[in-house]
């Protein structure tokens, strides 16, 4: 995808994500966690997303900000976990990103973290802790929150 492109499409509202692709997931899923074949995942949100075929696979483990947005990807998972970072921390990641990576000025992503990240963020990805069956605070630099939670995880795979 151009350079431009990704600019012209707000992945950080939830109309960015691929509805249809995510309503094939549970038959997707089924496959991966049974048979021999590989079906590919190649539309999460929009084009961003590379393909990647899924083996059969005893846990299966997705990450976003906007995951627990979409009641059917919520209905597919057993264990849901928010990470909780403090908005300073978020903002202070996306400036040494989007300037090193994406070479944006720091007005830039200011401007674009008060205009549309922070506000949808305090939109949908806030309000969605409510579907997390564990929020892990400080950004996941919890060890008290995480060691149950791996736990867990490796009580389901098995070894």
């Amino acid at each position: 995808m151009p350079f431009e492109e990704p600019a012209k499409q707000n992945f950080d509202h939830c109309d960015s994500m691929d509805t249809p692709y995510w309503q094939s997931m549970p038959g997707a899923f089924d496959k991966a966690k049974r048979s021999s074949g590989q079906p590919t995942i190649s539309r999460i949100f929009g084009a961003w997303t590379r393909p990647c075929g899924l083996a059969p696979r005893s846990a299966i483990i997705i990450e976003g900000i906007l995951i627990f947005e979409n009641q059917a990807l919520r209905d597919l998972m057993d264990i849901k976990i928010f990470v909780d970072t403090d908005p300073d921390s978020r903002l202070s990641r996306r400036l040494v990103r989007d300037i090193r990576e994406r070479g944006r000025t720091m007005d830039m992503v200011v401007d674009q973290y008060m205009t549309t990240v922070r506000p949808l963020h305090m939109e949908f990805v806030e309000p969605s802790k409510r579907h997390a069956g564990v929020i892990i605070p400080e950004g996941g630099h919890n060890e008290v929150s995480i060691d149950p939670v791996t736990q867990k995880i490796w009580s389901l795979v098995p070894r």
